[in-house]
């Protein structure tokens, strides 16, 4: 009989927004209100807003569940997993946790900066409640995970990022907590390491201890997980079978008008210089459409605006399926003649476009994310929901039988059929 791992029950975080200015002043008002003229002022207290990063969410997880979190950036998603993580307290309802957690919440999340890699896995480990013989019993295991024997003995401060979170996550994971919490943090590693994570926390899958997983990877979220919840502006809207909680929050709130436009409230701070306008669908002429036939070929363009240059910037955008497959991902630098004529892109209004060709994805609904990065610097602004459409497959390769073709893509192959007689049979 399985127990109870995780209880939350009415679980509400509320933050308060706004700035306290005490009565206080700077050196330079001091020295102009004794020298100079007094200048009036508004009042320098300032009300503070609040806003409910989460709000009367409960849920509960059993014992060697994998749970998966899902949900638009700033939904919430991170605010949970520090709660359960003990990072924060929540303004309301009650926690229950059973078990040691072991959290990867961000990159070197619990490191001391002036330690060694060595000194802060034992830290860790004894965070965790371990005995020192059973860090010793896992330590060449975390080193050799990690990639970073060399630098094992070195402060951790002077690690790169891929260094940090390799040694980062193989302390979460091979210190044998018995619940393991992991945000979306395996974004910053480079393909081979995030296939790795990814095969580790399947294994402590395997062993029967509790995972929570956020992640906008979706793929990810299938393969581990068997539910998975979707929280949005701080709610918890549903909890279900995976590729039904995936489907649901790929498709909510995505019309098919055939055009996004960001409102200023929808843009990071971090996009900076870098302002997203809309993303379209459309026909060569550059009407927008709600929808489109496998049969004929459409665009997808990106409006952007860049308040200062930005050097090596790409902008792309990937297709993936309403069950969360990825189909493809395209970026305007992929024609090396693109990127040799904006190797740095002067401030300024853009459009980017790109024709996708007729006959290649299958009957079916489409998500279509956006993305402006410069490769391994900086990623300025991501929005895996930006769009969705449908695809009618009418007419296109193969719909004259009656059976249905497996898979996101329908391509026209070149084929060709020759006949051989017996004589030319060697």
């Amino acid at each position: 009989m399985s127990r109870t791992a995780i209880h939350v029950e009415h679980l509400g975080k509320q933050y308060r927004l706004g700035q306290f200015v005490g009565n206080y002043r700077t050196l330079r008002e001091t020295f102009s209100e004794k020298f100079g003229a007094r200048k009036s002022e508004a009042p320098r207290n300032l009300l503070p807003e609040s806003i409910w990063a989460l709000e009367d969410v409960s849920f509960d997880v059993q014992q060697g569940e994998v749970l998966g979190v899902v949900g638009r950036n700033g939904a919430g998603k991170s605010t949970l997993l520090k709660i359960l993580s003990r990072v924060t307290e929540p303004t309301k309802g009650v926690v229950e946790i059973y078990g040691r957690v072991g959290s990867l919440l961000e990159v070197g999340t619990g490191f001391h900066p002036e330690l060694t890699g060595r000194e802060n896995i034992y830290l860790n480990g004894a965070i965790l409640g371990m005995k020192k013989n059973e860090i010793e019993s896992k330590f060449d295991e975390i080193v050799s995970f990690a990639e970073v024997e060399t630098f094992i003995d070195t402060p951790v401060k002077r690690y790169s990022s891929g260094m940090y979170l390799r040694l980062a996550f193989a302390v979460a994971a091979h210190l044998e907590p018995e619940i393991l919490v992991v945000d979306e943090v395996l974004a910053v590693g480079d393909a081979d390491f995030q296939r790795k994570c990814l095969g580790k926390m399947s294994d402590v899958a395997k062993q029967g201890r509790t995972v929570l997983f956020v992640s906008h990877n979706m793929s990810a979220i299938l393969r581990l997980t068997q539910e998975t919840l979707v929280i949005d502006k701080g709610h918890l809207l549903l909890r279900a079978p995976t590729a039904e909680a995936v489907d649901f929050y790929l498709s909510r709130g995505l019309t098919q008008e055939g055009q996004r436009l960001w409102q200023p409230d929808e843009i990071p701070a971090k996009a900076d210089p870098f302002v997203p306008v809309a993303v379209r669908l459309t026909d060569r002429e550059g009407h927008i459409l709600d929808g489109v036939r496998a049969t004929e070929s459409f665009f997808l363009e990106v409006e952007y605006k860049l308040k200062k240059p930005i050097k090596g910037l790409r902008v792309g955008i990937y297709i993936i399926t309403s069950h969360g497959e990825f189909v493809f991902t395209s970026f305007d630098t992929d024609d090396p003649a693109q990127f040799d004529q904006y190797p740095q892109r002067p401030e300024g209004a853009y459009r980017s476009r790109c024709e996708v060709p007729a006959n290649l994805l299958n009957g079916g609904r489409f998500v279509v994310g956006v993305n402006a990065s410069s490769y391994r610097i900086k990623t300025y602004f991501h929005d895996e929901q930006a769009l969705a459409f449908n695809v009618d497959a009418a007419g296109a390769p193969g719909t004259h039988w009656p059976e249905n073709r497996l898979g996101p893509v329908r391509p026209m192959l070149a084929w060709k059929i020759d006949k051989i007689d017996g004589s030319e049979k060697k």
